[in-house]
């Protein structure tokens, strides 16, 4: 491919020093590659002259054919790297895609129409810096080798239900009451980290049993059908509290230790598609929507 660069540069400026000069080497380069090809080719491409060269028969024939076809691989190539400019993917964890990203994606790709997104769940870390994925919304401490990570929200989780649920069951009224409730995810170690939080001394003897589930957004959906009390982060279901499908029980927030991180490859710092998608995961978290 190189020496097919080098025969299309001479031969349109039939001179060897002014094809080194657009392709930014010297003219031994592009004697070379010239060689190169005319070995391959067997035969010769050029007729050397006192002010330059002018193509041979051979290379006359060629000349069109490798012309068009170096201007179809870079336009390829043109392509592929203007779709990918396009396209940004996003990886996180189910919870996020579908409390949080799922129905906000539509306000980012209003403001940048050019911006395609494809949005990858999984629960499993995604290695940044191969380029699987652009950007990835994660939980953890912020320190991932080759990643620049970005605090985006703290893991903190408060116990919620349904109108349904308190109509049928009750509202506590204090942290420990909750003992005697239908728990979703009893086993889960959130549950206690918010009793310690509340105050209620451990162990916690939780007297009914409940619905174990692998995923905060199933133990909301849960929750939404009045089966129980589940424990939530409040921004991923701000709407379900506003429009009053989900009552927040006490004003008492628990915490993991952790938080979930807007991260990247340190590579891809300057990438424009990321930048975006950044600034807005940021700026709508920090103005509460």
């Amino acid at each position: 491919m190189q020496a097919v660069a080098v025969f299309v540069a001479v031969a349109r400026h039939n001179n060897f020093t002014r094809a080194a000069a657009e392709l930014n080497t010297t003219q031994s380069a592009v004697s070379y590659q010239v060689k190169v090809l005319e070995r391959f080719a067997g035969t010769a491409l050029f007729e050397r002259q006192a002010r330059g060269v002018v193509l041979t028969m051979a290379g006359m024939r060629i000349f069109p054919i490798l012309q068009q076809s170096l201007q179809d691989v870079r336009g390829a190539f043109r392509s592929l790297k203007e779709e990918s400019d396009r396209l940004l993917v996003i990886t996180t964890m189910q919870t996020i895609a579908n409390a949080w990203l799922a129905p906000r994606l539509g306000a980012l790709q209003m403001q940048h129409p050019d911006l395609a997104v494809r949005l990858s769940t999984s629960d499993d870390v995604v290695d940044l810096t191969t380029g699987a994925a652009d950007v990835a919304i994660r939980s953890g401490k912020g320190e991932w080798p080759g990643v620049t990570a970005h605090h985006w929200l703290d893991q903190t989780f408060t116990p919620v239900a349904s109108p349904l649920y308190l109509a049928r069951e009750g509202r506590p009224a204090t942290p420990a009451d909750l003992l005697d409730h239908v728990l979703i995810a009893p086993t889960d170690d959130w549950w206690g980290k918010w009793f310690d939080a509340a105050g209620v001394n451990g162990p916690h003897a939780i007297l009914r049993p409940g619905v174990d589930v692998d995923t905060q957004h199933t133990a909301v959906r849960l929750a939404l059908s009045g089966q129980g009390v589940a424990l939530a982060t409040p921004a991923f279901i701000r709407p379900e509290i506003e429009q009053g499908q989900l009552v927040r029980l006490f004003d008492i927030d628990g915490g993991s230790g952790t938080s979930y991180y807007i991260a990247y490859a340190k590579s891809r710092a300057a990438s424009r598609k990321i930048r975006l998608f950044r600034d807005w995961a940021l700026k709508m978290i920090k103005d509460g929507r």
